[in-house]
């Protein structure tokens, strides 16, 4: 009886270090930060008091939070149906026989440099390309009648453009390699049966590509969607949330209320309404990654 008790409890004990660190790390952290967002003065004062849902009447009153909201919804959209399709367009490319073997190896190491560089790197490298005498500026006073003196990081019309497309930059590597994985594995009979019964290339791509991709593309878009919607270290190295809010989303919105106002209620509670979110989305995620493996 010990031997077989033994054997039903060996996988939680295997996991009971993986499950330790969760709970202290993540667990704990996201029951406070809940528990701060019903508090007055939470982490400053050593006894502060309950006020229920006051602080998230005062969040939504808050015109910062809603601009933050806006660019947040701008930003994430933006971002990854750009990804979708800059991603798609690559890996269609890269599975091409129209390239050679050599060409399609260079071509995949140019296209997933920008994945590979860390929020640091990207950061400081757009930033240097971005200044007023930087080489996109450069670039520019090669033609004529074009504005030669733009300061692309610090001027709310464009400031948000600039970052979303940073992001793309970004981030479409990450789609390419997952769409490339799928279009290997949809078999060639199916397109050469759609040859036969008279489907051009438009019809095949949106009837037998499309549908065969459709777990993947929904199971990466809803990721893209989580992180995306998180992103802070590019955002915050480039702008800072400005020039005058411009770029602030919703993460640098929560960062500013607990690190610069100090007011760690109100980082708490925009900061659970973003979990919320998240975690309906990753609810849609594991019932899609159900369906697939069903």
């Amino acid at each position: 009886m010990n031997i077989l008790a033994g054997k039903k409890s060996a996988p939680y004990r295997y996991l009971l270090p993986t499950i330790t660190l969760m709970i202290v790390f993540m667990v704990v952290p996201i029951f406070m930060v809940v528990t701060y967002s019903f508090a007055d003065k939470a982490v400053i004062s050593k006894n502060p008091s309950f006020v229920g849902l006051e602080n998230y009447y005062k969040l939504f009153k808050d015109s910062n939070y809603w601009k933050s909201v806006y660019n947040t919804i701008i930003f994430v959209a933006v971002s990854v149906i750009a990804h979708m399709v800059i991603g798609m367009l690559f890996a269609i490319l890269l599975n091409s026989k129209y390239f050679s073997v050599r060409t399609k190896t260079i071509a995949r190491v140019i296209y997933i440099l920008p994945w590979v560089f860390t929020a640091s790197v990207v950061a400081i490298l757009w930033k240097l390309m971005l200044q007023p005498s930087g080489i996109i500026n450069y670039i520019l006073s090669l033609f004529p009648h074009v504005n030669r003196d733009t300061e692309w990081l610090s001027d709310r019309a464009i400031a948000l453009p600039v970052i979303c497309f940073i992001n793309i930059w970004c981030g479409y590597p990450f789609y390419m390699i997952s769409i490339l994985a799928g279009l290997q594995g949809i078999s060639e009979d199916l397109y050469e049966s759609a040859a036969i019964d008279g489907a051009n290339d438009i019809k095949r791509f949106f009837s037998i590509t499309i549908p065969q991709l459709k777990p993947i593309l929904i199971s990466i878009a809803m990721l893209d969607f989580i992180w995306t919607l998180q992103s802070f270290n590019v955002i915050w190295m480039l702008t800072g949330g400005g020039p005058v809010n411009a770029t602030q989303t919703l993460s640098i919105y929560i960062y500013k209320l607990a690190f610069q106002k100090v007011d760690y209620s109100m980082a708490s509670t925009s900061a659970t309404i973003l979990l919320i979110v998240c975690i309906i989305v990753a609810i849609f995620y594991v019932r899609q990654q159900k369906k697939v493996r069903s």
